[in-house]
């Protein structure tokens, strides 16, 4: 639906864990914080947000559109540390029942693997979200960063 990501229009503050090495087994995790602003455009049909990462020394963006011809959304990736590339391919998927998923495939260090993105736990005060990988076809996934995003008053 159109309005899938207006709960996270506004200010929040992000909890990161992430993988330290991915599809190796590897059990070690890095946490740190972001700060993430967002908003949506042309009407609801898209969703913009803008991270900060202080600690880490970099930022990120997420665009995401919804096609209403299909009822998907589209979400694409922007890294400060290639800041005039869209990362491609998009995930791409829908909510069902108050859950996101959004697949894509796609490349990590050269091997194929299939991509989640899962939003849940939503409130209106909190959010969750997940990326995952998958070498096997989708068959088993490794989740490889979550963000728990709480929002500012």
């Amino acid at each position: 639906m159109q309005t899938d990501f207006d709960f996270y229009v506004g200010t929040w503050d992000v909890a990161n864990r992430r993988l330290a090495k991915r599809l190796t087994g590897s059990d070690e995790w890095e946490e740190f914080p972001a700060i993430s602003v967002a908003h949506s455009f042309f009407g609801t049909a898209g969703n913009f947000d803008e991270i900060t990462f202080p600690t880490m020394g970099f930022s990120g963006a997420t665009v995401r559109l919804y096609d209403a011809a299909t009822e998907l959304w589209s979400i694409y990736w922007i890294n400060s540390g290639n800041p005039g590339t869209l990362q491609e391919p998009p995930v791409v998927g829908r909510f069902i029942d108050g859950e996101g998923l959004f697949y894509a495939d796609d490349f990590h260090e050269g091997i194929p693997v299939k991509v989640r993105f899962r939003w849940s736990d939503i409130t209106a005060t909190t959010a969750h979200w997940e990326q995952a990988f998958s070498a096997d076809g989708g068959q088993t996934w490794e989740i490889n960063w979550t963000m728990d995003s709480t929002r500012r008053d």
